[in-house]
């Protein structure tokens, strides 16, 4: 008994889907999904045999970014970028057509089309620069962005305001001479 049971909950545990890493291969600007393939295989069981097998791609699965209060910071996911999928505990489809309480349209738990991708996690291959303090928005590279240190707000790399580079602008009928020009109004 002991055997059957512990065989019938091997399965469960097979079965079950919590969080997995995964690889973006598209993103729906119009739907605001991804495709995902999953970075982990999967060992199946095959005549007494251990193998390995790829998981299908995910497809139109929810992107969960930063937004609470009114304010939200989006980005356009590109192929290759680096995910976590979260897996529903429950059916997800009522919730993602409609939005606010729903019922379940379908009775499965932890299933592979209910899973959302948290982008923002990354491999050690692909790990970003990091300042030892403060907070950065930035590029992967770290090579521009803008940082907050303290009472320091920084922008770095080239800054262009209505598409003309700040860094190397000038003033047009200004006549030149020892004295200052006025403040910003």
């Amino acid at each position: 008994m002991a055997q059957v049971l512990g065989t019938a909950m091997e399965n469960v545990e097979y079965e079950m889907r919590v969080a997995m890493p995964g690889i973006v291969q598209e993103w729906d600007a119009e739907q605001q999904t991804v495709t995902v393939q999953l970075a982990i295989r999967e060992k199946v069981s095959m005549d007494g045999r251990e193998t390995e097998m790829e998981i299908p791609m995910l497809v139109d699965v929810p992107v969960v970014m930063p937004r609470a209060g009114g304010y939200s910071l989006v980005f356009a996911p590109v192929k290759g970028d680096e995910c976590l999928v979260v897996f529903a505990d429950a059916c997800i489809d009522s919730w993602w057509q409609s939005g606010g309480v729903q019922s379940q349209a379908d009775s499965r738990r932890h299933d592979l089309s209910d899973g959302f991708a948290i982008l923002g996690c990354w491999s050690q291959k692909r790990k970003p620069k990091i300042p030892a303090s403060g907070v950065r928005l930035q590029n992967d590279a770290g090579t521009a962005g803008i940082s907050i240190a303290g009472n320091t707000v920084n922008i770095f790399g080239t800054v262009k305001i209505n598409g003309s580079s700040y860094s190397s602008h000038q003033h047009s009928g200004v006549e030149s001479g020892s004295s200052r020009t006025g403040g910003v109004v």
